[in-house]
């Protein structure tokens, strides 16, 4: 989808989660491009925080009308925070993928090899 916004800020998973890096903790969220195409969402099953999570496995699931979602995690690590207000308004999310993060985890090995910047990103769509 060409009308998806696409910070330069950020990395990107081809599984449509962003990153954003901050010393040895990242913030995850997915993208507006994956927003679109859920649609409506309605819930957002979070991880805990303390939960040890592994690259490429499933961090957090969205829920939407239509469909469910897994999201995954792009380094291994611990979730050392979780956006709660998402418990109430799953659906900001739609209003801004990029503010409305699911979670925050300090990385305990590199990030996934799979990452791109915005312009590898904006390609894959």
């Amino acid at each position: 989808m060409s009308g998806s916004i696409v910070p330069e800020d950020l990395k990107y998973a081809p599984s449509h989660e962003w990153v954003r890096i901050d010393g040895d903790v990242i913030t995850v969220g997915i993208t507006d491009h994956a927003q679109h195409e859920l649609g409506d969402i309605v819930f957002v099953e979070l991880p805990e925080v303390g939960q040890k999570v592994e690259q490429g496995k499933g961090l957090a699931v969205i829920e939407a009308v239509k469909t469910v979602a897994d999201v995954y995690a792009p380094a291994d690590g611990e979730v050392v925070e979780v956006n709660a207000a998402l418990a109430d308004s799953a659906g900001s999310i739609n209003a801004d993928a990029y503010a409305s993060w699911i979670a925050k985890i300090k990385i305990s090995g590199p990030l996934s090899a799979e990452l791109v910047d915005a312009a590898g990103y904006k390609a894959l769509l």
